[in-house]
């Protein structure tokens, strides 16, 4: 390539890294530029995902300004914006005012970036945002023999897209949620017999639930417990961790539970918002309920409260006098990026901009499927979410064991 032409955009819901993926690949198309491997390099970004690509929402980010995008290493969140649309579903982008009727989001979309020129978009997001991005481009080679390379930044706090083994910012949320439980768990200490239910997100996947529980008793484990105190390291533990992957005996569990709370006098669990949610939604749909929906199909998860949904069936059977549900998804996926993910993401980053440079389309990361996990861009046809958290592993069955859960 002599002349390129990059766009970027952020979509999905967010997460720990939006902010830092964009310094890097800034940072790496400039020192592409500075080295001689490109001659000419502008920057345009997308406001608020797709939806800025439907609607012409963008703005050319001025070379003078390259070198000061290093300052959103430091900023959660998406300087850009994000928004929840699918290119495919026609009716939704219709009746939310991205296109008109009669037209198809892809060819709007299409003719967005053949009018402003794009060689190369990166789209930072998950395995949905990701597979759109393969879907428009096939569709401009198809159409419009205007080849555009896209290169993904894989986002999802869920760590639950296939074949990458480690997604941005999911390391960096699981630290977060474990400091946002430090806090709620002195709640037990204000009232007897305490139910706490830490909901921690999680559509399909328990692996953050998991990440998190384990950050969380590490943090623990380095804290002192003075002798004679009605606190102490057992009842700021967790008592049970439940994820999508396990069976839950509610019933079992809540025997199992009544104990510790006659003990220590609070219990607490940690909940992934995933757990449960067929049984709820076969019970409200038994009850002729509507059950809310985003434009992907998937479940709306904050509408149908799986805490809420848990807490009035095991506050009974714990014996609970009060009880309380903290989420702490906004506060986790709303942080910068720790070291973890920032080193993560600059090495997809920089094998990103090489690759697109290359023209070799695909979505960044450490292929599971491949003999040492090299970093490389997955081809898309290999991209898809609903990866389970594998709850065999040595680490989460000793925990499990260690807080009595098995």
């Amino acid at each position: 390539m002599s002349e390129v032409n990059v766009a970027m955009m952020t979509s999905g819901g967010l997460a720990p890294c939006l902010s830092s993926s964009i310094a890097h690949l800034v940072n790496f198309w400039n020192e592409a530029l500075k080295a001689g491997k490109i001659s000419k390099l502008s920057v345009r970004f997308y406001k608020d995902g797709y939806k800025g690509m439907l609607i012409g929402d963008s703005f050319l980010l001025p070379e003078s300004q390259f070198g000061d995008c290093a300052a959103l290493q430091e900023l959660g969140g998406s300087p850009i914006g994000n928004s929840r649309v699918k290119l495919t579903n026609v009716k939704d982008c219709v009746n939310r005012g991205f296109v008109p009727e009669g037209e198809s989001p892809l060819e709007v979309a299409s003719q967005q970036l053949l009018k402003d020129r794009v060689n190369v978009i990166h789209t930072i997001g998950g395995d949905d945002t990701n597979t759109q991005a393969a879907e428009l481009s096939k569709y401009l080679l198809e159409k419009h023999n205007g080849k555009v390379i896209v290169v993904g930044m894989p986002k999802t706090i869920d760590n639950d897209v296939y074949p990458i083994k480690q997604t941005f910012g999911a390391n960096t949320a699981a630290e977060q949620g474990a400091i946002f439980f430090e806090n709620v768990v002195s709640e037990s200490t204000a009232n007897p017999r305490m139910l706490i239910l830490h909901e921690v997100m999680g559509r399909d996947s328990g692996y953050l639930t998991a990440a998190t529980a384990k950050e969380y008793r590490e943090r623990l484990a380095k804290k002192s417990f003075p002798g004679g105190f009605s606190t102490t390291a057992a009842t700021r533990d967790i008592h049970a961790i439940w994820v999508p992957e396990l069976p839950l005996n509610i019933e079992a569990e809540g025997a199992r539970l009544k104990k510790i709370m006659d003990e220590n006098g609070n219990v607490n669990v940690f909940l992934c918002e995933g757990s449960g949610v067929r049984e709820i939604v076969e019970e409200m749909e038994a009850n002729g309920e509507e059950v809310p929906r985003d434009a992907f199909g998937h479940v709306s998860l904050a509408k149908i409260n799986p805490g809420v949904y848990f807490s009035k069936r095991l506050a009974g059977l714990v014996g609970a006098e009060k009880t309380l549900v903290q989420k702490s998804g906004y506060f986790a996926r709303s942080a910068m990026a720790n070291t973890f993910d920032r080193d993560l993401i600059g090495k997809c980053a920089a094998s990103g901009v090489d690759a697109a440079i290359n023209g070799v389309s695909g979505c960044m990361g450490e292929d599971e499927e491949m003999e040492g996990c090299p970093v490389r861009p997955i081809e898309f046809s290999r991209i898809k979410g609903g990866k389970p958290f594998d709850v065999s592993q040595n680490w989460f069955q000793a925990m499990l064991k260690d807080i009595g859960q098995l």
